[in-house]
């Protein structure tokens, strides 16, 4: 008896390139177009703010030619005068203190919220949905909530700046379809075995949503981060005064002299140090983004498909 062996070789086919239509063609020089457009758009002003706040005080000429003036030219004096000022630190600070107690109290208070309204099976789900809602849809506006925080004995207190709006009913929406996500069996499966809600939530949904906390988290860093009015609303002390209001006062300074932030820079130029201050306030979030940037997308993406 004969044996015959016969040896096959797979082939695996190349990719065949897609040609593109002339309308194709058409419709993605339009998007590179825009894309670079949208880009010089961004980064002129970025580099002009840049630009000036290393503008030496002895520097004549126009903005256009400041805006390429040579690096060994540059003057650090506006970031001295600044990182140098006890105010300027302390204000700091102060917005640090309210993002990073911002930020842990909305996680705190969202992640649960959020978690309820995942579940189909809860009685009232659709009435706590409306009470979540409401507020989102109806503003009470400017003088109850004063009255609120004031009878809740919060005026003057970092707390007030972030407490009101700690739980942002877009980010609990975003937050309710990602775990909506999660597949009903591994949470079921968690239930037969005895498992709480409570042990649901800390041990298995919370490690599978590290995307949409992360995202979540970023959203409320930045506006906690960037919050001026409800900081000029409820601080009244000079100690409690977060970056976004020392800002405001160093660019009223630049026509109004009266302001103290004007003499307690030095001898900066008062433009250097009202873009170098700018600059200086948006480090935190630019050096936050790239580390988040990563759950960005999926987690906002799959949230807002479920939700």
């Amino acid at each position: 008896m004969e044996i015959y062996e016969t040896k096959t070789s797979l082939t695996v086919a190349k990719p065949s390139t897609v040609r593109l239509s002339a309308s194709d063609k058409i419709f993605y020089g339009f998007i590179d177009v825009l894309l670079v457009l949208l880009f010089f758009i961004i980064a002129i002003p970025l580099w002009s703010t840049i630009t000036l706040s290393f503008r030496p005080n002895d520097f004549i000429g126009t903005n256009l030619e400041g805006m390429f003036l040579m690096p060994w030219k540059w003057s650090t004096a506006a970031y001295k005068a600044l990182m140098g000022n006890d105010g300027f630190l302390m204000a700091f600070g102060n917005s640090f203190k309210i993002m990073l107690a911002g930020v842990a109290s909305a996680l705190f208070l969202t992640i649960p919220l959020a978690y309820a309204l995942s579940i189909r099976s809860l009685p009232g789900r659709a009435i706590l949905t409306v009470i979540v809602l409401v507020p989102h849809m109806f503003d009470v506006g400017m003088i109850p909530s004063f009255l609120m925080v004031k009878d809740l004995g919060l005026i003057d207190h970092l707390a007030a700046v972030y407490l009101p709006t700690a739980v942002s009913t877009y980010n609990c929406l975003i937050m309710k379809g990602f775990f909506e996500g999660i597949p009903d069996e591994l949470k079921e499966s968690a239930r037969i075995d005895g498992a709480s809600e409570f042990y649901l939530l800390l041990r298995i949904i919370i490690p599978l949503s590290k995307p949409i906390i992360m995202s979540v988290g970023l959203f409320y860093a930045v506006s906690f981060w960037n919050d001026f009015f409800h900081a000029m609303l409820y601080l009244n002390s000079n100690n409690l005064m977060p970056l976004p209001i020392l800002l405001r006062n160093i660019l009223m300074a630049s026509g109004m002299n009266e302001f103290v932030e004007v003499s307690a820079f030095g001898e900066a130029p008062i433009q250097a140090i009202k873009a170098a201050s700018v600059f200086l306030a948006a480090i935190p979030m630019v050096i936050a983004y790239p580390f988040i940037q990563k759950y960005f997308a999926k987690g906002t993406l799959l949230g807002s498909i479920k939700g």
